[in-house]
């Protein structure tokens, strides 16, 4: 068996990395120092990707035969981002507003080589069917899982999977931050042997 190239994430993010962990494969982090700012008429999915492909290239600073990858998610109900809520205010009100609602989670993902400049990228779309929710339960949950780093105010991998009547999307990770199957693929193509 060959050696593996180095694997660099281009993201701190703790739920990222657990679930690149889960390929088995030796990577290292990276912060990428991304500004997200937001573009005026940029669609969900294509801020997703842009995001992506710059924190890619962000974190690949100085890195000479490496594969770097980048990631990010863009959560929206009707044409609106929800945003990390970053207190529990927030939090509480952006699940009021999703109560019996779908919303849609665009999940990029961009494989950076840095020997050739080459991007692999993939978009997912993963829509969430929120039941019907009432303000105690809420707060309830709010209180119990903290969701206060989590774009849309969840974390579908714990409790919050209770807010949900149903997911439809083609990979389960994708939801969580980074869709593992198309990863598996996009590694696989740059050369990397995953599994």
């Amino acid at each position: 068996m060959r050696d593996q190239r180095r694997l660099v994430l281009g993201s701190t993010s703790r739920y990222r990395a657990e679930l690149l962990g889960r390929l088995g494969l030796a990577f290292d982090q990276q912060a990428p120092g991304t500004s997200e700012t937001e573009l005026a008429g940029e669609t969900p999915a294509a801020r997703a990707m842009r995001l992506a492909k710059t924190k890619a290239v962000d974190a690949s600073d100085g890195l000479v035969d490496a594969l770097v990858i980048g990631s990010d998610q863009v959560a929206e109900l009707d044409g609106v981002l929800l945003e990390k809520p970053g207190s529990a205010e927030r939090a509480h009100e952006q699940l009021s507003a999703c109560s019996g609602r779908v919303v849609s989670f665009h999940t990029a993902v961009c494989v950076l080589d840095t020997v050739n400049g080459q991007h692999r990228t993939h978009l997912d779309l993963t829509r969430v069917h929120f039941r019907h929710l009432q303000p105690e339960e809420i707060g309830r949950y709010i209180e119990r899982e903290q969701p206060l780093d989590c774009a849309g105010s969840f974390k579908c991998e714990g409790l919050g999977i209770s807010l949900f009547e149903r997911i439809e999307n083609s990979d389960p990770t994708a939801l969580i931050g980074l869709p593992l199957m198309a990863l598996a693929k996009l590694l696989r193509d740059a050369g990397l042997e995953v599994p």
